[in-house]
């Protein structure tokens, strides 16, 4: 099952910037090709990385102010949020595993990246 949760501009505050833990935010559209490739990946990831990170989905033809917000030029275009900032972007179909990686460096304590 999908932890996945559709997200609109009317909801975004309290669903991404509110958010206690860190939100991958997957920007798509329903035409393209690579974002419904993608969709699979992050719905089994949502329940993997349960407690860890929260992924949300926009879909920018439907909330093109939020897909402004987020300066998306390409999708499927992911962009990890964390204390109200943008932490990392990846843009493009990638792997679970690169996926993990940018929760893994979002989620580490702040000596374990030397911040």
């Amino acid at each position: 099952m999908s932890n996945v949760l559709s997200v609109t501009a009317e909801n975004f505050q309290t669903e991404v910037l509110d958010s206690p833990i860190p939100v991958l935010v997957d920007l798509y559209a329903t035409w393209c090709a690579p974002c419904r490739m993608m969709a699979p990946i992050l719905d089994r990831l949502s329940t993997e990385l349960e407690g860890q990170v929260k992924i949300v989905k926009v879909d920018t033809d439907e909330q093109p102010e939020l897909a402004e917000a987020f300066r998306v030029s390409s999708i499927p275009m992911l962009a990890l949020v964390k204390d109200r900032k943008v932490v990392d972007v990846s843009i493009g179909l990638v792997s679970p595993d690169h996926i993990v990686e940018m929760v893994k460096k979002a989620t580490a304590p702040a000596e374990a990246t030397g911040q």
